[in-house]
Formats: C-alpha cells, structure tokens, sequence
C-alpha cells in the first residue's frame, strides 16, 4: 500500500467512526423499536470497519464530532430517513476505494457492507411523515402552480401591492382550507390503514399556507408591485428547489429533472396569468 492509499484509507476510517457515532446516537432517539434496531446494527458494521482500516493506517482516529451532531440535527427537523440517506450518498465514492484494491478481501467485503447499507435503508425507516409526503406535495404543488399564477393576475389587474397582499391571503386562506377538506374527503375514500385522514389534510394545508405565506409577503412589505411579483418568483423557485432536494434525497430520484419540471409549470402559470390580468385591465377599462 502507498502512501498515498494510507492517506485516503485514513479518511475514510475517520468516515467509519463518524458515521458510526451518527448511527449510534439517531437510534437512541427511536421510539420504534425496529428502527432502533437497525440503526445500531449499521453502527456497529461501521465500527468494524473502523477497527478493519486499523490494520493497514496503523492509526485511531477521532470521530469528527461537528459532522455528528449536524447529522443529528438535520434527523431531528428533517426526520431520519432524509438524515441518513444524505449521508450514505457520499459512501458510493468510498465504495469505490476500496474496489480499487481487488487483493485485500476485507476492503472487498466493506464496500459489499456499504452496499447492503442502501438495501438496508430501503427496508428500515417506518417513520409516520413519510406516508404524507404525497399529501405535501398535493398542497405544494397546487399553492406553487394555482396560487403563484394567481398573484401574477392580481399583480397587474390591480396594480397595488398591498391590495395584492390582502387579495391573495383571502383567497389563499380559503384554497388552503378547501385543499385540506378535500385531501381529507380523498385519503378518506382510498381507505388506506397507513395513512391517517386528518393528518393528511393536516399535512396539506400547512404545506400550502406556508407557501402562500411565503408567496404573499412580498406584497405586504414592498410598495412596488412589480418588485414584489419579482421575488414572489424568486422565493417560488426557492420553495421548488428545497422541496424537490428533499424530495430527491428521500425517494432517491433526479433533483434537476423534478425541479426543472415544476419550476416551468408553476412560472408558466404565473407568465399565462399575467397576461389574463393585462387582457382584462385592457378590456374592462377598469383601474384602481
């Protein structure tokens, strides 16, 4: 082995501890008994491939502690699956070290460890929230999409932002609270015993009363209203791009291709709707 190898072997032995004390400290804040215990089986399988790089770095490295406790942090406001989904992504390139070395069989069975990991994971996370992820993209998609699109009417039809402001959080309010009624009357219907009707009419309203907050707040605090529809945009594509990184890291799937794909949906909305309100200003002759 070269120096270089020991090098890199080193880093990611400092990996497997860390990852070991992530996995560690994630299961102690399980109620579930089995996501308990499969997240103490991946720490221990991290620990023994520590202990396994030992051999060749001759070496004890510290965990990194600041890697750790960001890990658990993002498990607690995020939830788990998301938590260790974003940290296993970055053992497909340790897996590869250790292939690059087909003569030394214990590397081999680490990095067929780390692909069991995925398998694992797959299986592990019972967590509640993820069976109403569908139910937050419901009231995402359609606040984004019905919602941005409306604001761009209201914009130039009534050329006053703060009229804007108040048009679009009465009518805000109203379709959050219809979306809930009728994700309620929905998860209802489909009988589903994994999901909860009311917590995913629940789930719905809050994603789109959120985004409406969001979406609107330009308006009551700017005086421009063109400035405002500019970063209600903005702060529409912000919302897309954390929602669908979520939403990629957790279901595994292309970020750029469903964040690409809603972004032109909700601004082609916006852009069409725009045109209505400037259409009917014209038309009706009316201004305020």
């Amino acid at each position: 082995m070269t120096k270089d190898d020991k090098a890199i072997f080193l880093k990611f032995q400092v990996n497997e501890i860390t990852e070991h004390h992530i996995y560690k400290h994630l299961a102690f804040l399980q109620s579930k008994g089995h996501n308990r215990q499969l997240l103490i089986e991946l720490s221990q399988e991290e620990l023994v491939h520590y202990q396994i790089l030992q051999k060749y770095t001759g070496e004890l490295p510290p965990p990194k502690m600041r890697k750790v406790f960001f890990y658990i942090w993002i498990g607690r406001l995020f939830g788990l699956t998301f938590s260790i989904k974003l940290m296993e992504r970055g053992e497909r390139i340790a897996q590869q070290a250790y292939r690059s070395h087909p003569d030394l069989e214990e590397l081999r069975h680490i990095a067929l460890d780390e692909e069991a990991h995925e398998a694992k994971l797959i299986e592990l996370i019972d967590e509640e929230g993820l069976n109403y992820i569908g139910s937050v993209v419901l009231g995402l998609n359609d606040a984004l999409v019905e919602f941005t699109g409306a604001l761009a009417g209201y914009a130039f039809a009534l050329q006053h932002a703060k009229l804007v402001a108040l048009t679009g959080a009465i009518t805000g309010i109203a379709a959050a609270l219809s979306m809930a009624a009728s994700e309620y009357l929905s998860t209802k219907a489909e009988n589903d015993p994994a999901k909860n009707a009311l917590k995913a009419s629940i789930y719905t309203g809050i994603a789109y009363i959120i985004t409406v907050a969001v979406l609107i707040s330009p308006f009551a605090l700017l005086s421009n209203v063109y400035w405002a529809l500019g970063i209600c945009l903005f702060g529409a594509l912000v919302i897309i791009a954390i929602f669908n990184y979520y939403y990629s890291v957790v279901k595994s799937e292309s970020f750029s291709r469903r964040f690409l794909e809603m972004a032109t949906i909700s601004l082609g909305i916006a852009a069409i709707s725009f045109l209505i309100g400037y259409l009917l200003r014209v038309l009706t002759g009316i201004k305020l």
